[in-house]
């Protein structure tokens, strides 16, 4: 392994071992509590213009096989991690995480104390940060650390949404899908309720969307901050209350802005599988993935026809939003989240095909 180093924008750095492919990975530091799952973590869109860190401190053990891959390519901008295994053991696997990241032009740090970064950070709050690998002088990564723009102020959707509209056939209702980088698992659930899909780019006109007769629409995860969703919160505005509208996580923050809420960044935010999540209604906790950095904030949703439904047990946030006169629904965490808790799974693409299909029947 060749040199690297990780810098803070604070000018903090941290010497290790390096990791595919050489030069500097710029984003901001975020960790994980996961302890698998990092072939999913790597490839989820949401991660894109963040360096991703592990507690977790044996990454790779298992190697990769590809098919649980959450989009085609690495996402994070960069991994760090405690130790990097280089000899994975799984029946399938094809590859280790130092050839994964070279096959992606990806780059990572290991041998460092991630869970002291991590107490840093839970302190601080999430920080710019740059990994180097090869030969670059100290300078040279902190001031990449800092020189960075912050994450709000990055538009990183035209980065992670598919670039050409695409169906997906199923013999029930047909449901669009507004792509901000949304990851493959959401697709195979809805898939497995027997919907028809319509994958849209981004930037779809609505007069465009319009010509596909949806039954309904669905609003997916992504990255960085959701008030730079103008276009989906215009699409939201104007199919509120003609078609039933659904979200999971970076969804679930475009319906509250567009029904006139507001979002908020985290401290350091949610990211792992051991999320617990209270139902208002029943009192009954389920465990559920999380990957966000910003939360809706309950106290803008007044005035809005959202209603909360579900909060988070160990900072009260909020993780489930519903308009029952507008058939709109959403959730915080991640339902589909594998190998994460499949405690919300089977319930929350249920309901979507419940109101999908109830609001068909209305309608015919």
């Amino acid at each position: 392994m060749s040199k690297a180093l990780l810098a803070l924008e604070d000018g903090t750095t941290v010497a290790g071992k390096g990791l595919g492919k050489p030069g500097i990975s710029t984003g901001e530091l975020v960790f994980t509590t996961t302890f698998t799952g990092y072939e999913e973590s790597l490839t989820d869109p949401s991660y894109k213009g963040q360096n991703l860190m592990f507690t977790y401190p044996l990454i790779g053990n298992y190697g990769f096989h590809y098919r649980s891959a959450q989009s085609e390519s690495i996402q994070a901008e960069g991994v760090v991690v405690r130790e990097a295994c280089k000899s994975p053991s799984h029946r399938d696997s094809k590859i280790s995480l130092d050839n994964y990241l070279r096959e992606n032009g990806s780059r990572g740090i290991a041998g460092i104390d991630s869970r002291a970064l991590t107490v840093k950070i839970r302190e601080q709050g999430t920080v710019k940060s740059a990994i180097a690998v090869g030969n670059h002088s100290k300078q040279e990564v902190i001031e990449a650390a800092i020189n960075q723009p912050a994450i709000t102020e990055m538009d990183l959707i035209p980065e992670v949404t598919t670039q050409n509209l695409k169906i997906l056939e199923g013999p029930g209702p047909r449901l669009g899908v507004i792509d901000t980088g949304t990851k493959k698992n959401i697709l195979s659930n809805l898939s497995n309720k027997g919907f028809e899909l319509v994958l849209f780019p981004y930037q779809t006109d609505i007069s465009k969307i319009k010509e596909y007769q949806l039954d309904g629409l669905f609003f997916t995860n992504g990255p960085g901050d959701p008030k730079k969703t103008d276009h989906a919160q215009k699409i939201v505005k104007h199919f509120l209350g003609k078609i039933p509208i659904f979200g999971i996580c970076f969804g679930a923050q475009i319906i509250s802005l567009a029904l006139g809420g507001d979002t908020y960044k985290l401290k350091f935010g949610h990211r792992g599988a051991n999320q617990p999540v209270l139902n208002q209604e029943t009192g009954i906790v389920g465990i559920t993935a999380q990957n966000h950095g910003f939360a809706i904030s309950e106290e803008s949703l007044g005035n809005t026809p959202l209603m909360v439904t579900e909060t988070n047990a160990i900072d009260g946030t909020v993780e489930a939003i519903e308009s029952r006169t507008h058939n709109t629904f959403a959730v915080q965490y991640h339902p589909e989240g594998s190998p994460g808790p499949k405690d919300k799974e089977s319930w929350f693409f249920e309901k979507v095909a419940q109101l999908t299909m109830a609001s068909n029947a209305k309608k015919n």
